[in-house]
C-alpha cells in the first residue's frame, strides 16, 4: 500500500486570450490581486491555429501567458478556474466575453489546464471543473497528446512552457531545498 505524501506545490499560470489588447493590464491586475504577484508575462502569441473563438471574440486574437510567483497546491485548480470564469464575466459585453482566461499549472511532469467541459481524457476535480493533462514532460521536453490543442502543441508554445518549467524547477529548489522532486 502506498503512503499518502505531501504534494509538491505547483506553478500556476493563466493564458489570456483576447482581441482587445488594452484589457490585458487590467486583467493582469485583477489576477494578481487574487492569485499573488505575477512573475512572468509572455510576449503576445498570435492565436491562429483555429477560428473556434472568432465568432465570440472577433478576429486578431492574441494570447499572453502569465505565471504567478506564489507556488500553490494543485488542489486549488478548481477554485482558480471558477475565479477566472467570474473575471471573464466582469469584462463581458452583451453576453460576449472580451477575454478568455484559462488557468492551469506547471508541475515537473506535466502541464495541466482546467476546463468546464467533460471529455474522456479529463478528470472531474470538483466545483464543476475538470482537469486535463495537456502536455507531459518526457525526455527533456514537454510533448503533446492526441487531444492537445494545436497551439499548445506548437514548437513555440512547448519551448515557452519548457522555459517556464525550468524557472519553476529553480524556484522549487530555492523554496523547498530538502524535498525531492517527483521528476528529474
Amino acid at each position: 500500500m502506498g503512503q499518502v505524501r505531501r504534494r509538491q506545490p505547483v506553478k500556476f499560470i493563466a493564458s489570456l486570450l483576447t482581441a482587445r489588447l488594452e484589457l490585458l493590464p487590467e486583467v493582469r491586475r485583477a489576477l494578481e490581486h487574487e492569485l499573488g504577484d505575477i512573475d512572468y508575462v509572455s510576449p503576445l502569441l498570435p492565436f491562429n491555429d483555429t477560428d473556434y473563438y472568432e465568432a465570440e471574440f472577433g478576429p486578431g486574437l492574441q494570447r499572453e501567458i502569465v505565471t504567478f510567483k506564489p507556488l500553490r497546491d494543485m488542489a486549488d485548480l478548481a477554485s482558480v478556474k471558477n475565479l477566472t470564469n467570474a473575471l471573464e464575466m466582469r469584462w463581458s459585453q452583451m453576453g460576449r466575453r472580451q477575454v478568455n482566461i484559462d488557468p492551469g499549472y506547471i508541475a515537473l511532469g506535466k502541464f495541466v489546464l482546467a476546463t468546464t467541459k467533460d471529455q474522456a481524457h479529463r478528470i472531474y476535480i470538483g466545483q464543476g471543473i475538470f482537469a486535463e493533462v495537456t502536455l507531459r514532460y518526457r525526455k527533456g521536453s514537454f510533448e503533446a497528446w492526441e487531444w492537445t490543442y494545436p497551439d499548445y502543441a506548437s514548437p513555440s508554445h512547448i519551448a515557452l512552457l519548457n522555459e517556464l518549467r525550468q524557472k519553476y524547477r529553480e524556484q522549487l529548489k530555492r523554496e523547498f531545498p530538502i524535498e525531492r522532486s517527483e521528476t528529474p
